[in-house]
């Protein structure tokens, strides 16, 4: 993906280097403490850390207003539009019960020691289209029931579930940190896409079933009963006080006289018969299911190869160029889910409309922190920060993909957001990425990625969600999920610097 706003050619200030780093750190620490101890929406600690950023630099204040707006813009322009894609292919995976249809026929054809390596598979496929939130509320109630009904530890399989999504989350686009780190840097989204998938089978297999195996011994835990989900009987929504018997329509509306047909003229009013607009619903097949999810990965990573094996000017790689398009490939899947999730599984047109728009506003709130964030990236490009760390990098011969990954670390550990902490790593180290070849800038937004994921703790939302659904206390959780984050980030940082020797 090409970043659509361009550093400037020379810096907005005259500032020596130690004003320079001094306004980096104070930026960056202003966006920490906001987080962290004054509990300030990471959307708006971010435009306040970048004023604090741009004053110390001695940017004039109409520069750093223009180059944060630049950097917003640029950043919803290339990431956005793919963040609201991919939540349309979630929205409709989780409202038509596709992404149960997944995890039900696959846990229900394993069992024994099979069970946690099949729930890691299938969490590693339900995360590719889903946010790590999403995917947590669609597959911990399963979780909770498959460890109750075939009698397994529950952290046995609740943390090859969490690492599976977690993985995905931090190392695959369409997720918004590796889309936002592909941008920020230039990388190639093809390429960013199949390495991360190399990186991520073992980081999944070593991070889930793995170790999952072994804290399960030392971390008790039982299902929450309040959590369990539970079907409620069709008995429940009647009443024959009401109009229509008490039937709900096919959007769960209460059915009313008015909504009843005569089933000789298919008119309101007459005889009771089925109310209008129903229609005979039935779970989507599996298959439709798994292409959903896969068919955008499939035509990015095609784009990939063929940027690889054909030759630029065939009719092949542009066919290939055009159908691999981050926008092309997500749009592809999201009409796809709409005909064979939705209309062909019996919901109406207004439904499926509804399921596509009741997916975005979830969203605001990512989209209001990785566009802030980009206007923040921008203002340390624009004052000459990134220049100075790309050099300060060189004289002192330290890795790209080290400091990266360190950045990262950094500033997951201090504000609890793996999103910003990609955020920002991706604009201190985006010059460096102009010295790198197109796999090694993929490679060096996978590093980030994988820094962003480092020890999860108490300034996480993503701590408590994990600690309340498994029941867990706070110590609990960080033997259990907090140690599996940080597995997750080394072996994942490894796996990088292991494709860096072949590379």
């Amino acid at each position: 993906m090409v970043t659509l706003l361009a550093a400037p050619a020379e810096p907005l200030t005259n500032a020596g280097n130690t004003q320079l780093v001094l306004a980096a750190l104070l930026g960056i620490a202003a966006v920490v403490l906001l987080i962290a101890w004054g509990k300030v929406h990471p959307f708006l600690a971010l435009i306040l850390g970048a004023a604090v950023l741009g004053v110390v630099a001695a940017v004039p204040v109409d520069k750093i207003v223009t180059s944060f707006s630049g950097g917003v813009g640029s950043t919803v322009g290339g990431v956005g539009l793919l963040i609201a894609l991919g939540a349309m292919i979630g929205g409709l995976l989780a409202e038509s019960g596709g992404a149960d249809g997944i995890v039900e026929r696959v846990v229900g054809r394993v069992s024994g020691t099979a069970l946690p390596w099949a729930m890691a598979g299938v969490a590693a496929l339900i995360g590719l289209p889903l946010f790590f939130e999403v995917g947590v509320v669609l597959l911990v109630p399963i979780v909770l029931l498959v460890s109750l009904r075939v009698n397994v530890p529950l952290i046995k399989i609740g943390i090859p579930a969490l690492a599976g999504l977690s993985v995905l989350h931090g190392l695959v686009p369409p997720h918004p940190g590796p889309l936002v780190a592909i941008d920020a840097l230039g990388a190639n989204l093809g390429q960013t896409l199949a390495l991360g998938l190399l990186v991520a089978i073992p980081t999944v297999i070593i991070a889930g079933p793995v170790f999952g195996n072994f804290i399960a011994r030392y971390v008790p835990a039982t299902a929450p009963a309040a959590l369990l989900p539970t079907r409620r009987d069709a008995a429940d929504d009647r009443s024959p006080t009401r109009p229509g018997d008490g039937r709900l329509d096919a959007d769960g509306d209460l059915v009313t006289e008015d909504d009843l047909v005569n089933p000789g003229t298919g008119r309101p009013g007459g005889a009771i018969d089925e109310p209008a607009g129903r229609r005979s619903r039935r779970s989507p097949a599996l298959w439709a299911a798994v292409v959903t999810v896969l068919l955008p990965v499939v035509l990015m990573l095609l784009r990939a190869i063929g940027e690889l094996t054909l030759g630029e000017d065939t009719a092949g790689r542009k066919a290939l160029d055009i159908v691999g398009t981050p926008i092309i490939a997500l749009l592809a899947g999201v009409i796809f889910a709409m005909i064979f999730l939705g209309y062909r599984s019996g919901f109406s047109r207004a439904q499926v409309s509804g399921f596509l728009g009741g997916s975005l506003p979830p969203i605001a709130g990512i989209l209001l922190i990785v566009a802030a964030g980009g206007g923040f990236k921008q203002v340390l490009v624009d004052a000459g920060v990134g220049d100075l760390v790309a050099n300060a990098a060189d004289g002192a011969n330290l890795s790209p993909l080290l400091l990266g990954w360190l950045v990262a670390v950094g500033i997951r550990v201090a504000t609890g957001s793996a999103t910003v902490a990609t955020i920002t790593a991706a604009g201190i180290v985006a010059p460096l990425a102009a010295t790198l070849q197109g796999p090694e800038v993929a490679l060096l937004a996978l590093a980030i990625g994988c820094g962003s994921l480092f020890f999860s703790h108490v300034n996480d939302a993503g701590f408590w969600l994990v600690k309340e659904y498994f029941g867990l206390t706070v110590g609990q959780t960080i033997k259990s999920w907090s140690v599996m984050e940080t597995i997750i980030s080394v072996v994942g940082f490894l796996g990088v610097l292991l494709l860096d020797v072949f590379i």
